[in-house]
């Protein structure tokens, strides 16, 4: 859910070009009704030629069926609309992806008429004037049914232009067992995360303390909005256009992150040349108390093949700095509608339907994808069968995203830059100015 690619702006377009039944919804219960009466006579129903076709591009998520099952159950649910399934590669080849959509959309011809996107591309999309402005059709009262932090991730220019399909984020991992014999609560400080990891790392119960991601790549952005976020700081203004990195709360923050390292010693040296996977490893192998890490490492957490902390794993929200909140880096795709689409009316239909309660609780349960509606999270059969997924709305409720901007693709290099030699030489402080200056000359 990290790796990020070029994020086209206005500027740059030219150079990029290169099972539920939505009868009830689309005709209200009375027309539901009518449908069932002709079918029963016998009377024809619409043809596919009769039937107003419509695109869509997505990256492939597979689980138990993949998301060419899921067009299929739209189109078979009525007889109005035909969506035909552009299949790009699936989200580890998350370059590919990217390509195939800017290709496809700068050729601004209307093709696909709904695409999926990782939430880092939206800004991008939105300024190269390629996604819809969806404000119109979800007002906010229907925004409230999602995530705050994925609704504001799907926004630009305070115009929503994307909508919440499904998320993932940054979450805490945790030894229940050495939770318990070093104090029985789970930290919610970051000071009492690592004063409890340096006891375990003392008593020889673990060789880690605490392991995170500060490998010189997105996943690092992700770790800094973090532990910036719940000390109150910020990466950009509220309005987009200039740096706050280096203020205190900021600074503050990524001290800590170095402070791991070199004062409490709760983190390995090699947590700066460690993206997700080499973090993961010596946590499943037994070796950690605590990791930063995505929803993805839980299965691999409980697989006796795979792991030596079957049962004794658990997961709450990141540890916050006094005084300040919890803050998860926001991952995940989202919907959008291209800006020229001449089908609007039947793409909106169906990006509704593929947001719909009904259909992110398909995903849920069949793909293995977290809900965007924190409502979701409280079905019944969810908790039965993805009590893990079930467990999380609480990470997913401070779900931050990333800085909200079209030149994010910049932004982001400055700041991997900056702060990787910010955790090399400790020089916090002068690191982070010299990023927000290169910061205002990006986003001014």
């Amino acid at each position: 859910m990290t790796d990020f690619k070029k994020a086209p702006t206005a500027s740059n377009v030219a150079a990029d070009s290169a099972m539920l039944d939505r009868r009830h919804f689309l005709l209200g219960a009375a027309g539901a009704a009518t449908l069932g009466i002709a079918s029963g006579l016998g009377m024809r129903t619409a043809r596919a030629a009769d039937r107003t076709e419509i695109s869509f591009a997505s990256a492939s998520f597979f689980g138990k069926e993949g998301i060419g099952d899921l067009v299929k159950a739209y189109n078979e649910s009525q007889d109005r609309i035909m969506v035909k399934f552009i299949e790009l590669p699936p989200p580890s080849s998350s370059t590919e992806v990217y390509q195939g959509l800017i290709q496809q959309l700068a050729r601004r011809n209307g093709t696909p008429d709904v695409f999926s996107q990782d939430v880092i591309w939206i800004a991008g999309f939105a300024a190269a004037g390629w996604a819809l402005p969806l404000d119109e059709y979800f007002p906010k009262e229907k925004r409230a049914d999602y995530f705050p932090g994925t609704v504001a991730a799907c926004t630009y220019n305070e115009k929503l232009t994307a909508l919440p399909w499904f998320v993932d984020s940054g979450m805490f991992y945790y030894r229940k067992d050495l939770v318990e014999k070093h104090g029985g609560k789970v930290p919610e400080t970051w000071d009492d995360m690592a004063t409890m990891a340096a006891a375990a790392q003392k008593a020889g119960d673990a060789k880690f303390g605490y392991l995170w991601q500060g490998k010189q790549a997105e996943v690092l952005i992700c770790d800094a909005v973090e532990v910036i976020t719940s000390n109150g700081g910020s990466i950009l203004a509220a309005d987009g256009k200039s740096s706050v990195i280096g203020e205190k709360a900021a600074v503050e923050a990524i001290q800590f992150l170095y402070d791991t390292i070199n004062k409490s010693k709760i983190s390995p040296q090699n947590v700066l040349s460690w993206d997700e996977e080499p973090s993961r490893q010596p946590f499943t192998s037994g070796e950690a108390m605590f990791m930063r890490n995505w929803s993805y490492v839980y299965p691999i957490a409980q697989d006796p093949k795979a792991s030596h902390v079957v049962d004794k794993v658990a997961v709450a929200p990141l540890p916050h700095f006094a005084g300040g909140k919890s803050a998860a880096c926001l991952g995940g795709y989202q919907l959008g509608v291209n800006a020229n689409s001449k089908k609007r009316e039947a793409a909106i239909e169906f990006l509704t339907w593929m947001s719909s309660p009904e259909t992110q609780t398909r995903l849920a349960l069949n793909f293995g994808l977290a809900p965007s509606r924190p409502a979701i999270f409280e079905n019944a059969k969810l908790k039965a069968e993805q009590p893990f997924m079930a467990s999380l709305q609480n990470v997913f409720t401070g779900a931050t995203p990333r800085p909200i901007t079209p030149q994010y693709a910049k932004v982001t290099l400055a700041l991997q830059s900056s702060i990787s030699k910010a955790l090399v030489s400790g020089n916090v402080q002068a690191e982070l100015k010299a990023a927000a200056e290169q910061i205002n000359k990006i986003v001014a």
